[in-house]
């Protein structure tokens, strides 16, 4: 089974300071099979970044966008529609609590988006959280993609900086599975390298998704390298 770590760098990083973190994780970087690591830069470096890692080589290391508009091309000044993104990223992060929260995105926003990411090719890693996790799930009953991620991510983990507890994260991920079978789930919220093994061991758990700490290099791979071993193990 694949393992995943995501990490979203939400809205920080210039494209000379991706270059250099994407530099350094080159560096510091070591493939273990079964891993997938995915990064998610801000839009303003996509474009540049998707050749600099092409270049780099790095296996099994793939971006992704933070957003995607829910409409085509078109007149949508300041969208970025999912066939402009195709050539850049491989997966896309849908349906965000903080796009809720401060952009006010409903459940149909996010559900046009999942179907305009899926047309286009990518891979959408769906966020999930409570109170709407049934809705949000229930919206992924449309959508035909194999390979969308799940991310469970509660806001209070986000918001008070303290991570949920590991019972209550497998508690959440075993409901997401009985709703959606079949689908990697992936937990974040307040992980960092001296957290994240208590979450790593859950078999509930396909992954991680990490903010804060993706933003340095040398934590980003120390949580890679303790998810690494769990697939060694």
């Amino acid at each position: 089974m694949t393992k995943y770590v995501v990490g979203n760098w939400k809205c920080n990083k210039g494209q000379e300071e991706a270059q250099e973190w994407f530099s350094e994780f080159a560096d510091l970087y070591r493939p273990v099979e079964g891993l997938d690591v995915i990064v998610a830069p801000s839009f303003l470096c996509l474009q540049a970044l998707s050749q600099y890692v092409q270049a780099l080589q790095l296996k099994n290391v793939f971006l992704a966008a933070q957003d995607v508009s829910p409409f085509p091309r078109g007149s949508y000044t300041g969208a970025v529609a999912a066939d402009m993104l195709k050539a850049m990223v491989d997966y896309v992060i849908i349906g965000h609590s903080e796009r809720r929260r401060y952009f006010h995105e409903t459940s149909q926003d996010t559900t046009n988006k999942m179907a305009e990411a899926v047309d286009a090719g990518l891979k959408p890693i769906v966020c999930i959280d409570q109170p709407y996790a049934m809705s949000q799930l229930t919206a992924l009953n449309d959508i035909d993609c194999d390979e969308m991620i799940l991310a469970y991510g509660p806001v209070e983990a986000t918001s008070a900086r303290v991570p949920e507890q590991p019972q209550r994260v497998a508690e959440a991920a075993r409901f997401i599975s009985q709703v959606q079978s079949k689908r990697p789930v992936v937990y974040g919220g307040s992980l960092f390298p001296d957290n994240v093994g208590d979450y790593v061991s859950l078999p509930e758990l396909s992954g991680i998704f990490v903010g804060e700490s993706s933003l340095e290099a040398k934590s980003f791979v120390a949580i890679c390298n303790k998810v690494g071993d769990s697939l060694k193990a």
